[in-house]
């Protein structure tokens, strides 16, 4: 016997009637592929952990433009000139990583503790801008200070360079060491052959 499609129910409500009419086929095969979706969801990303939750492809994402911005500061950083640095942002950040990394051995004024004095005029790797990248960059591991290659990018070793002869080069500090090295005049000299 064939259900007549426009059968109605026998509920009234408010003087609405129901049709009782089976669901087109579209609707159920969208609704059994809602349950197959959810399933496979669930499976990927909660069970089997196949594929990242979104929290973790964030946390992916922003690394890999970390690393990304990385490379292109130090790319960048790779091609800043050798000269000392006269911008006062540049003096202050330096003066920044000076606090930071430097003050343990040459106090907080420049005038030594462990490490030599960097405010007379005597020294004992130079005062070109060359002799303080190279020193700041591969330490002097014999006297006890470490290469801050690794932990500091060439424009900070530079920022730190500028501060230390912008800044510190022939201020007066509280407790100075005693000079060490060749002093300022006769290291000319002695590149003149004088």
């Amino acid at each position: 016997m064939a259900k007549n499609r426009d059968d109605l129910t026998n509920h009234d409500y408010d003087g609405i009637q129901e049709y009782d009419n089976d669901l087109p086929p579209w609707w159920i095969f969208i609704f059994y592929l809602s349950f197959v979706f959810a399933l496979i969801y669930l499976l990927n990303y909660h069970v089997f952990r196949t594929a990242p939750l979104q929290s973790q492809e964030y946390a992916m994402e922003m690394e890999m433009a970390r690393a990304e911005l990385a490379a292109i500061e130090a790319s960048a950083s790779a091609r800043l000139p050798l000269a000392f640095m006269d911008k006062v942002t540049d003096l202050e950040t330096g003066k920044q990583i000076f606090t930071k990394y430097c003050v343990p051995c040459h106090g907080p004024d420049g005038g030594g503790t462990v490490g030599p004095n960097l405010t007379d005029h005597y020294f004992l790797h130079g005062n070109t801008v060359e002799d303080y990248f190279n020193v700041i960059s591969l330490g002097v591991p014999e006297k006890g200070m470490i290469p801050w290659n690794k932990t500091l990018s060439r424009r900070e070793i530079l920022q730190v360079a500028s501060y230390i002869q912008n800044r510190l080069q022939g201020s007066i500090p509280a407790n100075p060491k005693e000079p060490q090295g060749t002093p300022l005049d006769q290291r000319i000299s002695m590149l003149w052959g004088n």
